[in-house]
């Protein structure tokens, strides 16, 4: 759980300064956009890259796949709320730049510890094979007979 926070937390103040420089630089964005832009990139950043692209595809990927949201994300959002086609597409950029960076670090950090809890998971795994045991088959002996005799008679 304290991992978990410190991610959420690690990303939100990453994009609060990614922002704070991309958005600011071209055009005023006022401080409810930048925290708007943050909260929303942080929440889809960590479930679509963090939870589901790093487990299943490694670190490039997510982190490729970061950067394309980051920059969809706030193209989008920032070209309806800023009204600005070109500029946006500027700041788009230069926040994603920003992002990705902290995210790879991130994605490091977060795969450091899944494959310690791989590790102990197969080691568990090993443990229990050893402890399987073999299954006998057999067949009563009372059963043939009586079968034999029915058939004899």
């Amino acid at each position: 759980m304290l991992k978990l926070i410190t991610v959420l937390l690690i990303k939100f103040i990453t994009c609060l300064a990614a922002f704070a420089i991309g958005l600011d630089l071209f055009f005023d964005a006022n401080m409810a956009h930048i925290i708007s832009f943050s909260f929303i990139t942080t929440v889809f950043s960590y479930i679509i890259g963090d939870r589901f692209i790093l487990k299943h595809f490694g670190i490039i990927a997510a982190t490729t796949a970061d950067f394309i949201l980051t920059y969809v994300l706030v193209w989008l959002f920032g070209n309806i709320l800023l009204n600005s086609y070109l500029q946006i597409a500027w700041g788009s950029i230069i926040s994603a730049a920003i992002i990705t960076v902290a995210e790879l670090f991130v994605h490091i950090y977060l795969t450091s510890g899944m494959s310690q809890e791989r590790t102990h998971t197969s080691q568990q795994a090993n443990f229990r094979r050893n402890l399987a045991y073999g299954t006998e088959f057999g067949e009563d002996q009372e059963q043939i007979t009586s079968q034999n005799d029915k058939t004899k008679k």
